[in-house]
């Protein structure tokens, strides 16, 4: 029998529009000193391997150029980034120019080399003179890396358009990094409450800055479906009409996901699609019929109970749904992966259920693609190439270690972004805990199941679940500042971690949220300098 801890406590919200600012009001503090060169350095999150902070400041001007060699369109990609970044004059642009030889002084070089830097594709060197700037990478991905740090040490007034101080200055000093973990993820559930292709280009940004290299999109649930799928079209047409509250719902066009998908590519992240299955199914079962066992299709549904929905596994048409959906979906997706769920499953025996996960991960595999499971999925027979995302604290990944499977963690009591802070918190719900900002870095993924190898660690994961927040606001105030204590753990090693130096470098970001209108929680754990 599979473990039943629900995702989501079984109470309706009503008011799953409101917003937090009420939780969030604090008494005026005075005016803070203006933000010095020399702090921005100690003020780095996800906080890097090393750190050597030198006299001076390079100083970059209108018209600043930035190097990078030819043929490289990725690369380039990261120094047109840059540029949008530095371009504090509309008149003056910087500019990108390729080059081959040496650089002249006064300018910045992204360069992609083996040499001198760390291991692995998203490290990186930065060295900041003020000469001029280079920045070395294995590759492309890692010089996106540096240009997220460099952009921490410009002053956050270059996220305002309108407002930006005449010359930048970036403090003098180098900064080699490389990430703890391969897989740095959150998850944005649109079943539930659907989030518009903009929306979620927002989400993007905001993990992007962070260093975040997942995007785990949870696109189906009881509540409604979210993606176009050509050859069962039902789905979304009547599907994604419906959402938690009785909600207009909505879906993307293959053309939206697509675009998506390359928005995300471009800024290193990861789209990993989630139709989530043989339960959490009621907006499938609702647009096709022949999808349940008696044949008669249940009304969409609005609620947020969860376990009382299955896909009638021992249909053959059942396979054929799934294999086009994996097909379609994942010829749209250039990552390797492909979550089936399998979560909260209560209508299945155990042999339905197990026979089902090992059917449809070799589906999965046949196109191409890793399939990635709740960690309900750990008894059935696992393909070596499978996932188990492990969600729920009490249940055990022994069948994982044995089986020597990949796990992503995922702690609902530790990293589910839906909890609320406290018990005055708006929205949100408290099933697995209360999660405040320490709660959420306080932790260490290596020693919280015991006896798996930290080599079996892909890495972390943060989902958000949608249940009670209907807006991209309602999103940011759940996932900030927690999101950049997850960053923290999934990039920066467990030795180096120290919370009394995190919450110092978390007030300092406060600035910079504001400046990009994030709507994040001013934790009274926090000293906010703002």
């Amino acid at each position: 029998m599979s473990y039943t801890w629900p995702k989501a406590a079984p109470v309706f919200l009503i008011a799953a529009t409101l917003t937090a600012f009420s939780a969030c009001a604090r008494p005026p503090r005075p005016a803070t000193a203006p933000e010095m060169p020399s702090r921005r350095m100690e003020n780095l999150i996800p906080l890097p391997v090393s750190i050597e902070r030198h006299s001076g400041t390079f100083d970059i001007v209108p018209g600043a150029t930035i190097f990078v060699a030819p043929g490289d369109e990725r690369a380039l990609k990261v120094a047109r980034y840059l540029a949008d970044l530095i371009s504090i004059s509309p008149e003056s642009p910087a500019r990108v120019e390729t080059v081959t030889g040496p650089v002249p002084e006064g300018s910045i070089h992204l360069s992609t080399s083996l040499t001198g830097t760390a291991s692995g594709p998203e490290s990186y060197s930065l060295t900041i003179a003020p000469s001029g700037v280079s920045l070395t990478a294995p590759a492309p991905a890692g010089l996106f890396y540096g240009v997220q740090t460099i952009r921490q040490l410009l002053p956050s007034s270059i996220e305002h358009d309108a407002v930006r101080p005449l010359p930048l200055a970036l403090p003098a000093g180098r900064v080699s990094d490389s990430p703890r973990f391969g897989w740095r993820g959150a998850m944005l559930d649109v079943a539930r409450h659907f989030f518009e292709v903009n929306d979620v280009k927002r989400y993007i940004d905001l993990l992007a800055m962070l260093k975040m290299n997942r995007l785990h999109l949870h696109l189906a649930d009881d509540q409604g479906w979210r993606i176009e799928i050509k050859s069962w079209p039902n789905l979304a047409e009547h599907g994604g009409r419906s959402a938690v509250g009785g909600g207009p719902g909505g879906f993307y066009t293959q053309e939206q996901y697509a675009d998506l998908v390359a928005y995300a590519n471009d800024r290193f992240i990861t789209i990993v699609p989630e139709i989530d299955m043989p339960g959490h199914t009621n907006a499938a079962l609702s647009s096709y019929p022949e999808l349940n066992c008696d044949g008669a299709a249940p009304p969409p549904y609005t609620g947020i109970e969860v376990g009382f929905s299955a896909l009638c596994v021992d249909k053959e048409v059942t396979y054929k749904f799934i294999e086009d959906i994996v097909r379609e979906i994942g010829g749209l997706t250039t990552g390797p992966y492909f979550h089936i769920g399998g979560d909260e499953v209560k209508k299945l025996t155990d042999e339905q259920y197990r026979g089902f996960i090992d059917r449809v991960q070799r589906i999965v595999a046949a196109h191409g693609k890793e399939a990635i499971g709740w960690d309900e999925i750990a008894p059935a027979p696992l393909l070596p190439t499978t996932i188990v995302q492990h969600w729920r604290p009490e249940a055990s990944l022994d069948e994982v270690i044995e089986k020597k499977v990949r796990v992503i963690m995922s702690p609902a009591h530790k990293a589910y972004l839906d909890m609320k802070y406290h018990e005055a918190t708006p929205i949100g719900l408290n099933w697995a805990a209360y999660i405040e900002v320490r709660d959420a870095y306080d932790w260490e993924p290596a020693s919280l199941v015991n006896d798996l190898p930290e080599a079996a660690m892909l890495g972390i994961e943060a989902p958000l679940w949608s249940e009670t927040i209907a807006t991209i606001r309602d999103a940011e105030y759940l996932a900030f500042p927690r999101m950049a204590a997850v960053a923290e753990i999934g990039w920066t090693a467990a030795d180096r971690r120290d919370w009394e130096d995190f919450r110092d470098r978390l007030g300092a970001q406060a600035r910079r949220w504001a400046a990009l209108g994030i709507n994040f929680y001013r934790s009274r754990q926090v000293d906010w300098q703002h």
